[in-house]
């Protein structure tokens, strides 16, 4: 079992890894995405995806 939610938490991970670099972001604060928390990374997607959202309703 806790291999079963570590590997879904690095998957997880990766996902938003790849989604944020796909969006130009690779570090903040001079700590590289792969440095990050799950959290943080969460954060930072669910604002690159609000600054878009926001852009397309212009």
């Amino acid at each position: 079992m806790e291999n079963l939610l570590r590997k879904a938490v690095q998957k997880k991970r990766q996902f938003l890894i790849n989604q944020l670099i796909q969006s130009g972001v690779y570090k903040k604060n001079n700590k590289h995405l792969y440095e990050w928390t799950l959290t943080e990374l969460e954060r930072e997607y669910n604002e690159v995806i609000s600054e878009n959202e926001k852009l397309i309703l212009k």
